[in-house]
């Protein structure tokens, strides 16, 4: 039977495999990373659009409401999606172009593509058409099995601007049937009009742009591309430090090409993550081990932009947790496929299959704060719930058919 998206009540029947049955209210870490607890031929409950009960088919319950056949396909948590830019006003394909005819991102950024373009388009594009667009893109990512995410501002980089990137975001949380949080990231890059004074755009961003947010409540976080060429980890501590009175928890893009103290200062600051660490210290390892804060890997921007992946191996063996996200983006990464995400984390960072699909379910909501409501099989938390395609007979396949889309239906809440 077809059901629409939005059946709050439904007994699913007959799973093949039920993936990440736990509690899951806290994130994985070391060894645990590797364990992934599924129960085969079960089922499962939803009442007013969370889990009500599951089990095996043995125990099955007798059931008056709507009944959907599994038919024995893999039935598991949705992907969560912690890092994203998904409000852009154009693409970027042009820079594409540059890339194939041996540009490197950096070099394309300090003569004003990257950031800044998508800045440029930012400011005439009516809000009205960027949500539509907006809008386009997210049900096409719900389609590939992300049933939480992350959105950041960021290619605003003024205050009218940036305010805007977060209506539109507050619009699609109202929207759509999936969990989202935002995130304010005026701190992306020093727009022209600024570039021999960063300190007045800084200034711009704390005595302005924060208390505009905090008055209409339009983000959840706060993010700094702490990076050379864009903000200093000094920089970086001053903006976080501002953020805490309006209530915004920081979850900061750190170590994409530099180690420059920004884990450090991200910490100190209790960031909920520290985003790319493509390149990481043995003292950066140290600050992260024994901290609450996620490390979220960004595999697919690795393979974009053709620069190294991060070291994952070394974040789980000193009992880093660890969390996968798309950083899908204009610029250095136009792909919101989760799945080929966690086939990328496999493939190139050597990540088991249970460790990556840990790492885009329960450790990823965890980067979130989610960890209460959604990513694993829990009683009383949300159904947000994707069923795989008949031709993934083992959880081992999604990473191992990459670049696919695996997902047949979405329940959503």
């Amino acid at each position: 039977m077809s059901l629409p998206i939005n059946s709050t009540n439904l007994l699913i029947t007959n799973i093949g495999q039920l993936l990440q049955v736990r509690p899951g209210k806290k994130s994985l870490r070391g060894k645990e990373m590797g364990e992934l607890p599924l129960l085969k031929n079960a089922y499962l409950s939803i009442k007013d659009g969370l889990i009500d009960d599951f089990g095996p088919m043995k125990n099955c319950p007798e059931y008056k409401g709507d009944i959907y056949d599994a038919q024995q396909k893999i039935l598991m948590p949705a992907w969560t999606d912690s890092h994203t830019h998904l409000v852009f006003a154009a693409s970027r394909a042009d820079e594409f172009v540059d890339k194939i005819n041996g540009l490197t991102y950096e070099q394309i950024a300090k003569r004003g593509g990257g950031i800044l373009n998508s800045a440029k388009k930012m400011v005439d594009i009516p809000e009205d058409e960027l949500y539509q667009k907006s809008a386009k893109l997210l049900k096409e990512v719900m389609q590939y099995g992300t049933g939480a995410i992350e959105i950041k501002s960021g290619y605003g980089l003024s205050l009218d601007a940036e305010l805007k990137m977060l209506r539109v975001i507050k619009r699609l949380k109202q929207n759509f049937p999936i969990s989202i949080k935002a995130t304010f990231l005026g701190a992306h890059a020093v727009p022209e009009k600024y570039k021999n004074n960063k300190k007045e755009y800084i200034d711009l961003i704390i005595n302005e742009m924060l208390p505009a947010i905090a008055k209409d409540n339009l983000a959840d976080y706060i993010d700094v591309f702490c990076e050379k060429n864009y903000f200093t980890a000094a920089e970086t501590d001053r903006i976080l430090k501002a953020s805490q009175k309006f209530g915004l928890k920081p979850k900061v893009h750190v170590n994409q090409f530099n180690s420059i103290g920004g884990i450090d200062v991200a910490v100190k600051n209790k960031a909920v993550s520290v985003d790319h660490l493509e390149v990481i210290t043995e003292e950066d390892l140290k600050t992260l081990a024994g901290t609450d804060t996620i490390a979220t890997t960004l595999p697919a921007c690795s393979f974009f932009i053709d620069i190294p992946y991060t070291p994952v191996k070394k974040l789980i063996e000193n009992n880093i947790p660890v969390a996968l996200a798309t950083d899908f983006n204009p610029g250095s990464t136009p792909s919101f496929n989760m799945n080929f995400v966690v086939s990328l984390a496999c493939i190139k960072q050597k990540l088991t299959p249970e460790q990556a699909i840990n790492a885009a379910t329960i450790n990823a909501a965890a980067a979130l704060e989610l960890t209460n409501e959604i990513g694993s099989i829990h009683k009383g938390k949300k159904a947000q719930l994707i069923l795989l395609k008949s031709y993934i007979e083992d959880y081992k396949e999604i990473p191992y058919f990459f670049a696919t889309n695996p997902v047949e239906k979405t329940f959503f809440n």
